[in-house]
């Protein structure tokens, strides 16, 4: 198989997003990899529509959106492993892969014999990525584990919103499952680590990764805000806590971000909009006592942007080198001449809708680019190749499988 990781294979017994979302990158990287579902069923995210994707004929699938933003480049295989059957099958896909991905609560593939403890007996060299809420040890280790619950409870809303006593003030969760993603993400990273100690040892290892760990580490600057100082940081809309002006501002007809990161930025920016004299303010000079000062200043920036349209304040700072932009609908998006450059909107081939569009990689490589091996997989699409082709069973072995209900 083509790119990096085509050497490797990637078991994934993984649902919903976080587990997907670190399957779907290895396999963009090369990486075969088989994804576990339960027969008839498939992963919960088939059913989390509308929308859903149309068929040739433009009647619904049903496979909704949110399951083909995560699992391109897999194959869909339906085993039911709390059969005895199907935990047989399991342990045998597990002998052949590199990395299982898997996102049961604390514990609950054991019982099935799947957990890592079991699986390295039958493969040493595998490396078994566990994601869970809490993680595998701690006081909330059983505790379930959401996006959305993380977000509260790690700190991310605490920081996320109007302040409070303003319009629409109070806790606001971000626009996407961001704990997720980043957890996939996290959980790819190890992986890969976990393979070069692999190619030195021949040794595989348990990766225990979990939401509330991931969503502190992502705090980042507003975490060490907060370590530094001993006072936690708040909410502060669209602004930031570092940096003044860096904040979405209001103009004749819109907004536009204004992103400044230094003192001759700022002095470029007040001379532009013809307010020169707050450069040289006291109050504004250095980004320090403008953080300090920001009630003062924000007021001032926004009357100055109030005297003309966004694409106007737009092109004039950008060409001077003032960093700014729009707030783009995901239309305007899709529509920008740098993502269609940058191949960031693909279509690939889908069984029963004749094609399916893709959010691209942002991964660009010079030697080993990335190449979409197929569209997000029908549910029980690679059942024939898997069983019959890697594990070797039989037509009439496979029949018997589909008669008892261990696949479908």
């Amino acid at each position: 198989m083509a790119g990096p990781l085509g050497h490797i294979r990637v078991l994934d017994l993984s649902r919903v997003l976080a587990g997907p979302w670190a399957g779907q990158t290895l396999a963009d990287l090369g990486a075969e990899v088989i994804k576990v579902e339960r027969p008839g069923v498939g992963d919960d995210t088939r059913g989390w529509g509308p929308p859903f994707l149309q068929d040739a004929a433009g009647n619904p699938t049903s496979d909704a959106a949110y399951f083909l933003s995560t699992n391109r480049g897999k194959k869909s295989v339906t085993i039911d492993f709390t059969q005895a059957a199907g935990r047989e099958l399991v342990c045998r896909l597990a002998e052949e892969s590199d990395i299982l991905l898997e996102n049961f609560k604390v514990g609950g593939l054991a019982k099935y014999g799947l957990d890592y403890a079991t699986l390295k007996q039958l493969n040493p060299r595998l490396i078994y990525c566990s994601i869970t809420g809490f993680g595998q040890t701690g006081p909330n280790r059983q505790r379930a584990g959401y996006d959305f619950l993380i977000q509260g409870m790690g700190g991310l809303m605490s920081v996320t919103g109007a302040p409070d006593g303003e319009p629409g003030g109070g806790p606001m969760k971000v626009g996407v499952a961001i704990v997720d993603i980043f957890t996939g993400m996290y959980a790819s990273t190890a992986v890969l680590a976990a393979l070069a100690h692999r190619e030195r040892t021949g040794e595989g290892q348990h990766i225990d990764l979990a939401l509330f760990d991931v969503q502190v580490a992502t705090l980042a600057n507003q975490a060490m805000n907060y370590l530094v100082s001993g006072t936690a940081p708040g909410r502060l809309g669209n602004a930031h806590p570092n940096i003044v002006p860096y904040q979405a501002l209001a103009t004749a007809d819109g907004h536009i971000i204004l992103a400044v990161g230094n003192d001759g930025q700022f002095g470029k920016f007040c001379r532009l909009a013809g307010c020169a004299a707050l450069a040289t303010d006291p109050r504004f000079v250095g980004n320090a006592a403008r953080v300090e000062n920001r009630t003062q200043l924000i007021p001032l920036i926004e009357e100055a942007l109030r005297q003309r349209v966004s694409k106007d304040w737009i092109d004039l700072l950008e060409g001077a080198g003032v960093p700014c932009g729009p707030i783009n609908t995901l239309a305007e998006v899709f529509s920008d001449p740098q993502i269609e450059a940058r191949q960031m909107r693909i279509d690939l081939e889908h069984q029963s809708a004749g094609s399916v569009p893709q959010v691209g990689s942002p991964m660009k490589f010079s030697q080993t680019p990335v190449e979409y091996q197929q569209a997000p997989p029908v549910l029980g699409e690679h059942n024939r190749e898997i069983l019959g082709q890697l594990l070797g069973l039989s037509e009439a072995q496979q029949l018997q499988l589909a008669s008892d209900g261990i696949i479908a």
